[in-house]
């Protein structure tokens, strides 16, 4: 018997029972739709947590030290991290927060906090037009480097603006667009807390998601906090590893080096981790995750196996006779075997590819309401939901095609 008749004549046994057919794919597709919502959110949260490291700046080394005498640890830090070389180290920088009053013409951050209050407009949307206050960083001269910012216009803060004390700073670029609009802010003079610094750089846009966007900075050399805020205190560093790789030998090395410092945490405290590990953690946990969630989902993919077995099995015993008939002019045992599990495939395919639009429509949802995304199932996920729900009708329908072909044609065509 040739494919093509075998596939009209499954697909004539599945129309012509139309209820029992919906009602045995049911499993299939409830199966189908759950896993596929689950891996596809799960994959869209990983992917969303990556971006987020990613803006930040991959290979981050988080620093956090203070000496007790009141010195500034920095200086060693900074010191020793460059001489380990570039082959490990990149750069180091502060990472010093403050809040200062920032104030150009008639714009200033302070009126920019009452934006927050229309945040969401009534239908539960985002204003991402809003101009928010800017997050405000003390750095070094290897700010950007350790942030993963590029430099779009004039200069970046230099080893001299950090050892002159010059009050310049440099702005993200939604920053720049929220005091400037369009125009260059490059050698303008804005006011930080009363005091006149000059925009000598503004940064290319890496972070376009809204109004709390990273492009929404300001960086000040970290020497100027004397004049912006002498109670800042700087603990908080981050040093850029070389690779991923590099990492864990950079993170051994300042380890000792802090304890030396510190002098064993006698005259102060420090240490360090790497954001790495924190993702690496996150991406173990929402596998895990996964895998139970889709484990519990798939649950459902068995019992509708099971059903399938159970419907052809049925099939078997109502098809007895044409059984018999076939059998008795010759039609071989493949060919029977052929024809159940091609009718098992079909049943479950056509449940599959029911379950797959369902699950896109579950992604859809849950990212938009869950995790705030525009998630769509990967094609390997949809691909491999659709063989697998295929594969489940073969496996689970080569018991009935196994007993339709071992019936002996004499007993078949007795059959009432």
């Amino acid at each position: 018997m040739k494919i093509g008749q075998a596939l009209k004549m499954a697909l004539r046994s599945i129309m012509g029972n139309k209820a029992r057919s919906a009602l045995t794919m049911l499993g299939i597709i409830i199966g189908i739709a759950s896993v596929m919502t689950i891996v596809s959110t799960v994959n869209g949260m990983n992917k969303k947590s990556l971006e987020q490291f990613e803006a930040m700046g991959t290979n981050r080394v988080e620093v956090s030290c203070s000496l007790y005498n009141g010195q500034d640890a920095f200086e060693p830090l900074y010191n020793y991290c460059n001489s380990l070389g570039t082959e490990l180290v990149l750069g180091v920088t502060p990472t010093g927060y403050c809040s200062p009053t920032v104030v150009y013409g008639s714009k200033s951050s302070t009126s920019m906090e009452k934006n927050q209050e229309q945040m969401w407009d009534s239908n539960g949307e985002m204003n991402t037009d809003l101009a928010l206050p800017p997050q405000q960083y003390f750095g070094s001269d290897q700010y950007a480097v350790c942030n993963n910012f590029q430099l779009e216009k004039g200069r970046d803060i230099s080893v001299i603006d950090i050892r002159k004390y010059n009050q310049v700073c440099v702005m993200g670029a939604r920053a720049a667009k929220n005091f400037f609009n369009y125009a260059n802010p490059v050698g303008e003079t804005i006011q930080v807390n009363g005091n006149p610094f000059t925009v000598i750089g503004v940064y290319k846009e890496k972070d376009p998601s809204g109004p709390w966007s990273a492009d929404n900075c300001i960086v000040y050399p970290y020497t100027t906090s004397r004049v912006i805020d002498p109670n800042v205190t700087m603990s908080d560093f981050v040093v850029k590893a070389a690779s991923s790789e590099a990492t864990t030998e950079v993170i051994s090395r300042l380890s000792g080096f802090l304890t030396g410092l510190t002098n064993n945490n006698q005259n102060g405290w420090g240490y360090a981790y790497s954001n790495n590990q924190w993702q690496q953690s996150m991406n173990e946990q929402a596998t895990m995750m996964s895998l139970v969630l889709g484990g519990i989902a798939a649950i459902s993919l068995l019992v509708g196996g099971i059903g399938i077995m159970n419907i052809m099995l049925v099939t078997v015993t109502e098809r007895t006779r044409e059984i018999g008939i076939r059998r008795a002019i010759g039609a071989r045992r493949s060919s029977i075997v052929a024809q159940f599990l091609i009718e098992a495939a079909m049943l479950c395919g056509m449940g599959g590819v029911i379950g797959i639009l369902l699950g896109t429509g579950g992604t859809r949802l849950a990212g938009k309401f869950l995790v705030d995304m525009d998630i769509w199932p990967s094609a390997m996920i949809t691909l491999g939901a659709f063989l697998l729900s295929v594969t489940l009708g073969i496996i689970f329908g080569i018991y009935p095609a196994a007993k339709a072909s071992k019936l002996q044609p004499v007993e078949a065509l007795r059959a009432e």
